[in-house]
């Protein structure tokens, strides 16, 4: 339980980065004794100035949630029930290594989710746990929503993690596809106040346009929505690059000398002219020429796509399109464009250079022949390969910071394929839809309780900055640092019992070792010819994953170097500067950021060139009058399926209604409020209508990450407000080819009146 003394009680501050969503507020906590009794943006913050949103403000419930785990469980008997952290980390070393033995390395399957991206031993850790299993079955959210950008990314600059951002604050012009940041704070995009530098935008007389079939929140506040039929955004995008080069508007400016497959591509979009998608995509010709032509003209302008053109059938190829626009009218790498984050940890920039590329389908799935993307297989494909006997079944599965059960297609089915599993590891803080099935639970502490620096989101910020936090409050008797669990779950994967401080304090002592031994073998690097060890005894920071971040800041773009550059940064210099450094706005990084063989910008890659006639044949696509599709939507008070146990953040717009035209309504004979059931491929689900003038005809809409209904969770507040998951709608076998990504917008639904009641 927490520790408390009358001495420590006195109300203080603490800073804290929110984890909680992409957007990486500053926060100031209020904190008595151990507990977190408030909290408000940190104004001092060098990139959110205060700013602050609904669950940020929510942190000290969900910090204080009676309902997380603080002690681990272990399965006896067949059910889980309350161990030792020394019994649970035994039981899994007892169970793998012999499991693996018998039936190979691929047997064992590992799930990774968003939270892992929030944490600072999330990023850290496994990478070193798949080392050491040595296992492809590698499945993580990427695959619900983001994974087409990254493979994009990759054909085109040769790496996947190469994503330009919007630069929202220099730019002119900028034009939404599936994205709803005033609701999401931002996605593949780290802006804290997203919703001020859209208005700023528009105060100095830009021009905001969004492609969305629902009229949200963003879509309110540009100065033109344009209302897309779902899944019609690489349609839309194809059309506006065909008008560019049928108008000769096309001018890549700098780039020019940079790109490959310029005139292939022209070849490529010919038949998608404006007239030839309208009818298809439900935008009309001229407003797709305006658009065109206001991109060209804009003297900056970016075009960014998200969630809703990603999570669609043709995900892939709007997201190369976007980039493709975006260099066609020079902005990519432009101040004001869409330029490359370089964050405070990356690689230092290297000379320009030809590199190994990006490769697709380098293995696939064993039961579907899925191509791997980025390393990694479709969470679609999980419980397929959990329930198909054969050789490299997946017999035990370890899953960090994940609920598949919720967020992949088809959960009940892989509700059903958990239960068959040999042995379960899950690490995570409730005992929800997806852990409930697990031999063993390994909860990890409260944020408040938790260091925290932002890998990922930092190499997506819109202005770079290095921020970085220390626990709030101590960690309370009984439970392990985040970072310990994971580095002892590796121990354990390797089958060591019995694991102490030492033990664990050897794995990051490894890790250093062996990124100091690739540095001083290196020409380019700043401590090429120096000793690991001598440079291992210069680190500081009171834990190892503090030794491994001040590690990485000074040999990263704007490090010290180890004396290269006395001003350069430090974790010593970075704790000087509790609420960060700024690095400066986004620059110019191309061509020193591009890794193809060529080392130019491949336009055309061959991947994309053979999926462009499933596209064309899209262009037939006719809807029926009375036909519905369905399309999820973001809650900013919500975040996934992990934050609905916070009483504070429920309520309001956070419901799990079925939103739906009043045209639709009417036909159907439904009403505000009544039931209905939709019914799609993978079932049928009960829920409220909400009707609303916000969605188009022939379109409704479900918000993701609902459902909580299934017996043996611990979610009391969750549980007893379950809504609907919206994803057992889906039977899994739509993927966008290219990513493996699960298509969960523009599905065809029907829906009727239900005499059943809904959640």
């Amino acid at each position: 339980m927490p520790h408390d003394s009358s001495s420590s009680r006195e109300p203080r501050t603490a800073l804290r980065i929110c984890p909680l969503c992409e957007a990486t507020c500053g926060l100031t906590l209020t904190v008595e004794g151990t507990r977190v009794t408030g909290a408000r943006g940190d104004r001092d913050d060098v990139f959110s100035r205060g700013f602050i949103c609904p669950k940020g403000a929510s942190f000290g419930g969900l910090d204080a949630d009676p309902d997380r785990l603080r002690t681990p469980l272990v399965r006896k008997d067949g059910v889980l029930q309350e161990a030792s952290w020394s019994e649970a980390f035994d039981a899994i070393a007892a169970a793998l290594p012999p499991l693996t033995e018998q039936h190979g390395q691929q047997s064992v399957g590992v799930v990774l989710g968003n939270p892992n991206v929030h944490t600072m031993a999330g990023a850290l850790y496994p990478p070193t746990l798949l080392a050491t299993l040595r296992t492809r079955a590698l499945f993580t959210a990427s695959t619900l929503d983001q994974m087409p950008k990254h493979v994009s990314s990759g054909l085109l600059f040769g790496d996947p993690n190469a994503i330009p951002v919007p630069d929202i604050d220099r730019a002119d012009h900028l034009l939404l596809l599936g994205a709803n940041p005033l609701e999401s704070n931002g996605s593949l995009c780290t802006a804290p106040d997203f919703p001020g530098r859209l208005k700023a935008l528009r105060r100095r007389g830009g021009t905001l346009t969004v492609v969305d079939p629902r009229r949200t929140r963003t879509a309110r506040l540009a100065d033109r929505h344009v209302a897309i039929r779902p899944g019609a955004d690489a349609l839309l995008l194809a059309a506006l690059t065909h008008v560019l080069f049928e108008e000769k508007l096309t001018d890549p400016g700098a780039l020019a000398g940079h790109l490959e497959g310029l005139d292939e591509v022209a070849a490529a979009v010919r038949e998608f002219t404006p007239e030839a998608v309208a009818e298809a995509c439900d935008v009309d010709a001229p407003t797709i020429r305006t658009i065109a032509r206001e991109l060209a003209a804009a003297p900056a302008a970016a075009v960014y796509g998200r969630i809703g053109s990603c999570t669609v059938a043709h995900g892939t190829l709007a997201s190369w399109l976007v980039d493709v626009l975006n260099i066609l009218t020079g902005n990519l790498d432009r101040p004001g464009g869409a330029l490359f984050p370089l964050s405070a940890t990356a690689r230092a920039p290297r000379p320009a250079a030809p590199g190994k590329g990006f490769a697709l389908g380098r293995w696939t799935s064993r039961v579907s022949g899925h191509p791997e993307a980025k390393g990694e297989l479709p969470v679609a494909a999980l419980a397929e390969e959990i329930e198909t006997p054969g050789d490299d079944r997946i017999r035990a599965l370890i899953v960090l910071a994940a609920n598949p059960v919720l967020s992949a297609p088809d959960g009940d089915r892989l509700d059903r394929a958990l239960t068959g599993l040999d042995f379960m590891v899950s690490v995570d803080p409730y005992l929800n839809e997806t852990s409930r099935h697990a031999h063993v639970v390994l909860p990890p502490p409260p944020p408040s309780q938790s260091a925290h620096f932002d890998f990922a989101f930092n190499a997506l910020a819109v202005r770079n900055q290095v921020r970085y936090t220390r626990p709030a409050v101590p960690l309370d008797d009984g439970l392990l640092d985040e970072s310990e669990i994971l580095a002892r779950l590796v121990l354990a994967a390797s089958g060591m019992r019995g694991a102490d401080r030492s033990a664990v304090a050897a794995v990051d002592a490894m890790i250093i070792d062996r990124v100091l031994a690739k540095a001083v073998v290196d020409p380019l690097s700043p401590v090429h010819g120096r000793t690991p060890a001598e440079l291992a005894a210069a680190l500081t920071g009171r834990t190892g994953p503090e030794r491994r971040l001040d590690l990485m800041l000074r040999l990263g773009p704007y490090g010290e170097g180890f004396g290269a550059d006395p001003d350069g940064l430090t974790l010593d210099r970075l704790l000087a500067h509790p609420h960060g450094i700024d690095l400066g706005p986004l620059r110019p990084r191309i061509p020193q950021v591009l890794t193809t063989r060529s080392g130019r910008i491949e336009l055309l890659p061959a991947a994309i060139a053979a999926d462009l006639p499933r596209l064309r044949t899209a262009l037939a696509d006719r809807p029926g009058d009375d036909s519905l599709v369905l399309v999820g939507r973001r809650h900013l008070r919500s975040n996934n399926s992990w934050m609905h146990n916070v009483a504070s953040l429920g309520g309001g717009s956070n419901v799990c209604t079925l939103q739906m035209h009043p045209d639709d309504a009417a036909r159907l004979g439904l009403s505000d409020g009544t039931p209905a059931t939709i019914t799609a491929a993978g079932g049928a689900l009960t829920a409220p209508v909400e009707i609303t003038e916000g969605i188009r005809a022939g379109v409704v809409s479900l918000p993701h990450g609902w459902g909580h209904d299934r017996p043996g969770t611990r979610t009391s507040v969750a549980s007893a407000v379950p809504g609907v998951n919206v994803n057992q709608l889906l039977d899994g076998t739509l993927l966008d080819p290219l990513s493996g990504t699960a298509v969960l917008n523009g599905i065809p639904v029907a829906v009727a009146p239900s005499a059943a009641p809904s959640h």
